[in-house]
């Protein structure tokens, strides 16, 4: 299987970056949403994002953040790159771009064909997008709530920009989804998790063996 880059998503403690860093995953998350399991303080995400070797990206994931909490966010911790995960409109993507010179990723919800049609104006503005599968409607989550989507929409798309799978990802499934769409990143959250916000160190292990190799390995 060709190279696959890993993002891991709501990371909590140290133990999870020195998991996630000895399984090989690419990127961090640190997630910044009162309303998610895996949300943290300042305090907190500065812990992890010093705790984290060389090589490891650090990325911040945002709902909607205004400047303000930006700020207070790109000011308390080295960071490698910020996720924007609301409804950011392409405009505030190229803003927030610019303010803080920071990659920015765009996240964009798909649950039909009809979902597509904004990624390619999207990734004129951001440096990289991440496909997700998008919430139930008036669900409290953007992200993070281990649903899939159908893979054939992105089957084999090109768009601009680099791009991430994401939703519902597990060692079970991704060699599958890396087959269907030709992803070459993958970025996970609940799929590595023995309840919200807890990750499980063996799942990421084995979930990375799956992604980098030719399918699941089976967990004794």
């Amino acid at each position: 299987m060709p190279d696959i880059r890993v993002k891991i998503c709501g990371l909590r403690t140290q133990a999870d970056v020195a998991a996630v860093a000895a399984a090989g995953a690419a990127y961090m998350g640190l997630v910044f949403f009162a309303k998610s399991p895996r949300n943290l303080t300042l305090l907190q995400a500065r812990e992890l994002a010093l705790a984290a070797p060389i090589g490891l990206a650090k990325v911040a994931l945002v709902v909607n953040a205004s400047d303000a909490e930006l700020d207070a966010i790109t000011e308390a911790m080295p960071l490698d790159m910020l996720q924007l995960h609301g409804h950011e409109s392409p405009d505030r993507v190229a803003e927030v771009r610019a303010r803080y010179g920071l990659p920015v990723m765009k996240a964009i919800g798909v649950a039909d064909e009809g979902d597509l049609a904004p990624l390619l104006e999207y990734s004129l503005a951001a440096d990289q997008i991440l496909i997700d599968a998008k919430p139930p409607k008036n669900h409290a989550l953007p992200g993070g709530n281990g649903l899939t989507f159908d893979w054939r929409l992105v089957a084999q798309r090109r768009w601009l920009r680099p791009w991430m799978l994401a939703g519902g990802l597990t060692a079970e499934n991704v060699a599958e989804a890396i087959r269907l769409t030709n992803a070459r990143q993958i970025d996970l959250s609940s799929g590595v998790e023995s309840a919200p916000g807890i990750k499980d160190h063996a799942k990421i292990a084995a979930f990375m063996l799956a992604a980098t190799q030719d399918g699941p390995p089976i967990l004794r």
